[in-house]
């Protein structure tokens, strides 16, 4: 409104009110209106784009800004004053009510997906039983769903007092570490009173899940994949209780094959006679099917077939042992050049099939 007067009697159509924290407000004109400004109007500032002016009315303006301003402070600092003494009056009950919010956020959240995913209720007992039936891995299956892809292939699991511990072979691709994760998943969500992606699950109670899976470096403490390999496992042979929930995803993978399956034959063989904790094994070692004499020990493989030199992926999980590990098979998947997978081919024709025997030591 003032800026609008202060055109008019001037006649400088260019003439614009404006404030920065220097000289506060003031009245901004081009160089060549100068000449057009009344005597009233106090010059503050000469600029190479333009002259800078004040007013009387302009200063008694910017005064009263200030003074709102000010006002305006006053009051939200006594507003937030108050706001913050009722809060702390009600902070405990508030505090509860976000609780119980959370609580059924995610308690409808896991029924909703519950009933969507056709999940079941655990049942849960002081046994040291893990048995499945029908079990999913509940992240890949909602991308299955969501992404209109192929149905998620179900698989059973049951780990028993007897035989706790089930050996995973087969080829990369195939689903052992899917498998390994799942089971895990399950495990975990029937502990925190999640119904889970199976048809049938009777868990006894977990005291701990310890997970060794992938590969990492952690090259700011100096250490290596191997390294954080042994790490975790020894972190899970040092604490795992009868109790506890293990997956192993092929360990000793990170030396050489001499020392890996040393060290996973020892490990196996520890926790079959010392841990006897519920375990899910995957390995690449096909010499560890000499474990077989060992009572507490199951070997599972998963379907695969071949046709026209391409392998076919079932994920469905069956007894025994694979004999192969179909490496040049699927680095053909993956997009390795063809003439590079036709030397490999050829050179695994011709390197001689070495054997590791070790020794039994029970």
């Amino acid at each position: 409104m003032l800026q609008r007067r202060y055109i008019e009697i001037t006649g400088i159509n260019s003439l614009k009110i404006k404030y920065n924290r220097i000289i506060g407000h003031y009245i901004e004109i081009p160089p060549h209106s100068i000449s057009k400004m009344p005597f009233e109007f106090t010059l503050k500032q000469t600029l190479t784009t333009g002259a800078r002016y004040t007013t009387g009315e302009l200063c008694d303006v910017a005064a009263q800004l200030e003074t709102a301003a000010q006002k305006a402070q006053i009051l939200e600092e006594e507003i937030i004053q108050n706001f913050s003494k009722s809060l702390s009056q009600i902070h405990e009950n508030l505090k509860q009510a976000c609780e119980f919010l959370g609580i059924l956020d995610v308690s409808v959240a896991l029924a909703e997906l519950a009933h969507q995913h056709h999940y079941t209720r655990p049942h849960l007992d002081h046994s040291t039983v893990f048995q499945v039936e029908g079990a999913r891995h509940p992240v890949i299956e909602w991308v299955f769903f969501h992404q209109n892809q192929k149905k998620f292939i179900a698989n059973h699991c049951e780990l028993t007092q007897e035989q706790p511990l089930w050996m995973m072979t087969g080829p990369n691709m195939a689903g052992k570490s899917t498998f390994l994760r799942q089971n895990a998943l399950i495990a975990f969500m029937a502990h925190v009173g999640s119904f889970v992606p199976a048809k049938f699950a009777k868990i006894g109670c977990v005291d701990r899940i310890f997970t060794r899976v992938g590969a990492n470096d952690d090259l700011a403490r100096g250490q290596s994949t191997f390294m954080v390999e042994m790490l975790e496992t020894a972190c899970i042979l040092n604490q795992a209780t009868k109790r506890s929930f293990v997956i192993l995803d092929e360990v000793g993978r990170g030396t050489s094959t001499r020392d890996g399956l040393a060290l996973a034959w020892a490990c196996v063989e520890y926790m079959v006679k010392h841990l006897k904790c519920r375990t899910l094994f995957s390995t690449h070692y096909h010499e560890l099917a000499a474990l077989s004499y060992l009572p507490e020990l199951r070997f599972f493989t998963f379907k695969i077939t071949e046709w026209n030199e391409q392998i076919i992926f079932f994920h469905e999980i069956t007894e025994g042992i694979s004999d192969q590990s179909y490496g040049v098979h699927v680095a053909r998947l993956a997009g390795i050049p063809e003439a590079i997978i036709s030397r490999a081919q050829d050179l695994l024709q011709q390197f001689p099939e070495q054997k590791l025997f070790l020794r039994n030591q029970s």
